[in-house]
């Protein structure tokens, strides 16, 4: 997997540099970085990216609602999304996942688990 273009969408500059970190174990990944949905949705119109990271929690627009904003999007609806975020209410979780996100991360953020549920998410994607 050569030239992977993620978007880290976090408005906490450590979370956003711990996912960046771990994504660095992809060869040749290229990182973009938002600090909401609104940064996240200007990034997105400009870049080809491949994988979307995106917290929920999130001031001016959260994360639930760039992941609706992405789906809606007919260039856009294809990316997968992983949703990374302390809410481990099930709700959060099952909101998520019916706006479209494809997998669901807690943090504690576990950086094997967050390398192969990409791995996966991107095999699927690309295969």
């Amino acid at each position: 997997m050569e030239n992977t273009t993620f978007l880290v969408v976090e408005d906490s500059p450590t979370m956003r540099q711990l996912i960046s970190f771990s994504l660095k174990r992809f060869k040749n990944a290229r990182i973009i970085e938002a600090v909401d949905g609104v940064d996240a949705l200007k990034k997105l119109s400009g870049e080809r990216i491949d994988l979307i990271l995106t917290d929920i929690n999130m001031p001016v627009m959260d994360g639930l609602k760039l992941v609706s904003l992405v789906r809606q999007n007919a260039q856009l609806q294809n990316i997968p999304i992983i949703i990374i975020t302390t809410e481990g209410a099930e709700e959060d979780r099952e909101r998520g996942l019916a706006l479209g996100a494809n997998a669901y991360i807690s943090k504690p953020i576990q950086s094997s688990h967050l390398i192969k549920t990409i791995s996966e998410l991107l095999s699927t994607a690309l295969g």
